[in-house]
Formats: C-alpha cells, structure tokens, sequence
C-alpha cells in the first residue's frame, strides 16, 4: 500500500485528524465527500489532504470524491485501528485518572486493561472502572494479557524504570507522559509527550504574536 518509505510525520498527523473528521461526517450520514471538504473540517487545504493520501495510494474518483465510510475505513487500517489496542496505565495519580477518563481512547480503538501504582493503598481500587494492580504485577499483567501499549505517567525518577519494565514485558508502543526523555529499543516505537514542553511552544509563539504586533505599531 505505502508508495514511498519516506513519510513525514506530520502526514500521520494528518491522516488522524482526517479519519476523525470523517467518522462525523459518516456518523451524519454523508455518503460522498471532496478533498476540499475534508481540507474545511480541518482547516487545511485540499492539496495538502490529496499529498497525503497519495502516499497510500489511490483513493476516491475524480470529479465524484472520495466514499466516506470506504476511506474512513482505509484511513483506520493505515493507522493500524482495524483492531482493537490493548493499553495500561502505569501511574494512578492526577494524570494517570485524566488520562483513563478520556472517551477518545475507546472511540478510536484502545481498551484500557488496568492502572498500575507504586502506592499499595491504591490497588484494589480503580479509576473510571479501570483496575488499578500494585506495581509489582505490571509484568506478569502485560504478558499475560498481550498488552500492545504501555502509558507512563509516573515521575520523572520512575520514568525510565517503568518503560524497561514494560519493554521487558513485551509492549510494543510507549506514550511517555513523563517530564523525562526515556530511550527503548528500536523494535518498540516511542512517543513522548511532554506538556510543559509543549506550552512552552504555545508562549514562543503567543510572544511572537505580541512582538510582530508591537513592530507594526511602531512603523505606523
């Protein structure tokens, strides 16, 4: 299906929001659908959506569009959510119950198996009717239950320990919720996600907005 091994990630990106977008339209029920509209669900433009399907192939007919629910389907089977992802949780604190409430997991295809803590006091419990397990049983748990994806939103001290637990066990993908970069093999893809990083960037760009602004005013 790939027409090229080169695919930026920001396609991938794209692709995302993309299937989202047309999980609205199918549940609306539109049947037929134009790159253009796509583009306006996601304000982008609809050259850019045509380039980054083109990397998968040839979609849709010229002059028709492009099938909804065809595409849709396409679009999940490119992101490898035909089937469901088994996910835990490792760390039951503020984050760790954000992050199990979040509807969208579910909706796109990842089953949040269980939680995992350091602290004793919490297993047993559970968050949104997740089990939360002691920490000491997060390798067998994973094994056993083939778990595809590990969360990390344990501190940053822990953050390391906990991925090679859970690389040892078997996972397949890491989201790294952690202030702290952490590495794994190349066989185990790796994302990290780190908040504060990120709304750094949005203060870059909110004080450039301010400094473009104060320059126009003084050439007025």
């Amino acid at each position: 299906m790939l027409k090229t091994e080169k695919i930026p990630e920001a396609a991938i990106t794209r692709l995302s929001v993309y299937s989202r977008h047309l999980n609205y339209l199918e549940q609306s029920g539109v049947t037929t659908v134009s790159s253009q509209d796509i583009s306006d669900g996601m304000d982008g433009s609809s050259a850019q959506v045509r380039k980054d399907l083109a990397y998968f192939g040839e979609f849709g007919t010229r002059g028709v569009g492009y099938d909804v629910r065809d595409l849709n389907r396409n679009l999940k089977k490119i992101l490898g959510l035909s089937h469901s992802l088994k996910v835990v949780i490792v760390g039951a604190g503020n984050l760790g119950a954000a992050l199990s409430q979040y509807k969208g997991f579910l909706d796109r295809g990842f089953s949040i198996l269980a939680a995992f803590d350091r602290d004793m006091s919490k297993a047993g419990g559970s968050l949104n009717q997740i089990p939360i397990y002691p920490m000491y049983k997060l390798d067998e748990f994973v094994r056993q239950n083939q778990v595809d994806i590990g969360v990390v939103a344990v501190p940053a001290a822990s953050a390391q320990e906990t991925v090679d637990i859970l690389v040892r066990a078997g996972v397949r993908g890491i989201l790294n919720f952690a202030p702290k970069a952490v590495t794994t093999p190349n066989e185990v893809e790796l994302r990290n996600v780190d908040l504060s990083v990120n709304m750094e960037i949005l203060s870059f760009y909110l004080g450039l907005k301010e400094l473009r602004a104060g320059e126009a005013e003084a050439q007025e």
